[in-house]
């Protein structure tokens, strides 16, 4: 593929998929410029290997949950400044947005391997074993991280318990 067909691709791609990706990467991160960072990042990647990539939303995907807990990492050793700031969805009703506040507050609990598991089960609708292959973690590891991410966002705020009712294939005591 020459050059500047390449780089068509590309741009196509970013410019169909970019609202999509950026709203996994608030997901993961919590912050819209952390998750500006972290997209970007992810698309300069797939933008080095862009000729020999299969499926590059996968692959962008990919790179976005395990940068996310790299960088979640890095960030709990040191302290960081916060506006408390969030670019929240509007909510359409008022236990919605009580709801979101909870599970937004709720979720930056948690370790960022959780985070990463609970979005790739739950938002992304992934079965335990592709989660597992998108983390490169054993399946078991995914069972018990949701088991444990579950357990500490229900006893967080027990509210949240009505977010993961159809959770059924996870036990939670």
């Amino acid at each position: 593929m020459n050059t500047a067909v390449a780089r068509a691709a590309f741009e196509e791609f970013v410019a169909a998929r970019s609202a999509v990706l950026i709203h996994v990467a608030y997901l993961l991160t919590g912050d819209r410029h952390d998750a500006e960072d972290l997209l970007q990042v992810a698309l300069a990647r797939v933008a080095q290997r862009w000729g020999r990539v299969e499926d590059p939303e996968a692959y962008v995907r990919r790179t976005l949950y395990t940068q996310s807990v790299s960088r979640l990492r890095a960030l709990s050793r040191r302290p960081r400044e916060s506006l408390g700031v969030t670019a929240a969805e509007p909510a359409r009703h008022p236990d919605d947005l009580d709801l979101r506040v909870a599970l937004d507050q709720a979720l930056r609990k948690l370790t960022s391997r959780q985070r990463a598991v609970l979005m790739l089960r739950f938002y992304e609708d992934l079965s335990e074993s592709q989660t597992a292959q998108m983390l490169g973690c054993a399946v078991g590891t995914v069972k018990s991280q949701t088991r444990h991410a579950l357990s500490r966002l229900k006893a967080l705020n027990p509210r949240l318990n009505e977010l993961f009712e159809d959770a059924k294939e996870v036990s939670v005591p």
